[in-house]
Parts: structure tokens; sequence; C-alpha cells
């Protein structure tokens, strides 16, 4: 338990996650004599009233069925701690007030990195490195994304054979998504569940998502490079597991894929882990 002036030694939510993480739904957060509460009826926590250690926890992500006063807003704001409104388990991100940490660190090396065309490249590389499973020795970014893109395909492949999943190959039209066949409607949806995690965790770390070094036309552009560092062990287990069960089920696709991404997201830490790739890739953890 944590110390403090505010009688943080007597919170029952114990600081134990390293990320800074606080997971909170179905309930109430509000200020009471000068201390952070959160008051819910039962969901991630069982039912009672909370006192959050607000001052060591860097980003509080407000699930659903969730509400927040006027007061809570202005102490996270004072103490520097983030809100996100996400979806259960971070399947979606709704919103999420502008970070301001307490250092610049991160982000800092993100721009030094993404300005230089070496520096960039040879992050480019470290995640298809990352991704794929050994060093590609291509130093030109277009050739390193056709070879991608043949990975994938066989990704693909190897799947839906897996998984005992119709594959005809990848369709999508964005004009009318439902069109698609229930695989690639399985995998629209699973790529925007592990793409909102990992808005998550660029939200939480404060890098820019603007900047990107794989993908680069999107303001999104850095949480699609982490979200495809899960494409192939996380995205393609999530779409191809529920376009099986999607096959005899009365629940619609989208919301067997949310359920599904929700469980694995939990058993796998998958946002803290995307953290951690947010440090790696770059190099923040090597020049600490």
């Amino acid at each position: 338990m944590l110390l403090g002036r505010l009688g943080l030694d007597k919170a029952r939510i114990p600081y134990a996650d390293r990320h800074g993480l606080l997971w909170l739904d179905r309930g109430r957060l509000e200020v009471e004599d000068g201390c952070l509460r959160f008051i819910t009826a039962g969901g991630t926590l069982a039912a009672g009233n909370y006192q959050i250690p607000h001052q060591s926890v860097s980003i509080v992500l407000l699930g659903p069925g969730s509400s927040i006063t006027h007061d809570a807003l202005r102490l996270l704001a004072g103490h520097g701690t983030a809100l996100a409104a996400v979806g259960d388990d971070g399947v979606r991100i709704y919103t999420a007030p502008p970070l301001m940490p307490d250092t610049s660190t991160l982000a800092r090396h993100q721009m030094i990195k993404w300005a230089k065309p070496q520096s960039r490249l040879a992050v480019a590389r470290r995640m298809y490195a990352i991704r794929l499973g050994e060093i590609l020795p291509s130093r030109d970014i277009e050739t390193l994304r056709g070879i991608e893109g043949a990975r994938v395909k066989e990704s693909y492949r190897v799947m839906a054979e897996r998984f005992g999943v119709p594959w005809k190959g990848r369709r999508y039209d964005r004009a009318d998504p439902d069109a698609a066949d229930m695989a690639n409607q399985a995998i629209n949806h699973a790529a925007t569940a592990v793409r909102a995690a990992a808005a998550i965790a660029v939200t939480a770390t404060a890098t820019i998502p603007q900047l990107g070094f794989i993908h680069e036309d999107s303001g999104q552009a850095f949480a699609l490079d982490i979200a495809d560092l899960y494409r192939d062990d996380l995205t393609l287990t999530i779409a191809f597991g529920a376009a099986k069960e999607a096959a005899d089920a009365d629940e619609t696709v989208d919301r067997i894929v949310r359920r599904r991404a929700s469980k694995a997201f939990v058993e796998k830490k998958v946002i803290p882990d995307m953290i951690d790739r947010i440090k790696q890739v770059l190099g923040a953890e090597e020049s600490d």
C-alpha cells in the first residue's frame, strides 16, 4: 500500500502494475475530502467504495458503465494523471484528454529517431525483426513492406487452415465492410480492437501518435505500427477463432471478436506488453 499525506496508507487498491495502469468500470469516480474515490456496484472491482492512489498512477482507464465528476477531472489534471474512456479491457478507446507527463523522454526519443531517415529506417527494421522473428537484409522501406505483405498472406492461409475456416484471400470494401465473408469481417473487427489497445499504450507513454515509422499518413500512424507487432500471434488468432465460432453461434461476429479480444488482452497483459514494446522499438531502455 502507498503512504502519503492524503491517507493513502488506508487505500484498498494497491499499486501493483509497474506501468501505472488503473482499470475502473461500472461505477462513479469522484472526490471526497480531497481524495479520489471510486464507488462501484461491482465490475472489475468488487462492490465497494475505493480510495484511489492517483498520485502514483500514470493513467486511469474508465470502462463501460462509469461516470466522473468535474472535481475528479480537476484532481487528476492537478497531479498529471491521464484519463481515457475505453471499452471492456481496452478493446476500444473512445476519447482521452491530452497527456502531460512529468517527462518527455519517450516523445523525444521518438522525435529524434523519426526525424533522421537513417534512424527512422532502423526503427522500422527493428519492428519488422520483432514481428517476423528475423532481421531482414534490405534497407529499403518499400522492399521491407513487400516482404511483410508476402508473409502476411501466408499467415492468413496458415491461420485459416489451423482453425478450419474457409479462406479465399483478404478482401475489404471500405464502402461496404459487411459485404466481406465471415473471416474478413472478423479480421476487420479484431484489427480495430488491437489498434485500440495500441492507442491506449501510446496515450499512456505520451508518445506521438502521428509519427509512425512504417505507417505514415494516418493520424494514428504510431499506434498502427505498434498494433502490427501483434498481428500474427494476436489479431489473427482472435479473428479466425471468432470466425469459426460465429459459424455456429447466434451472436454477431463483432460481439464474438470483442469478447475474445477482451479475454486475450487480460490473459496476455497486452497493453502493458505494448508499453514495453514502445520503449524497446524506440531504444529508450538502451539509452537509460
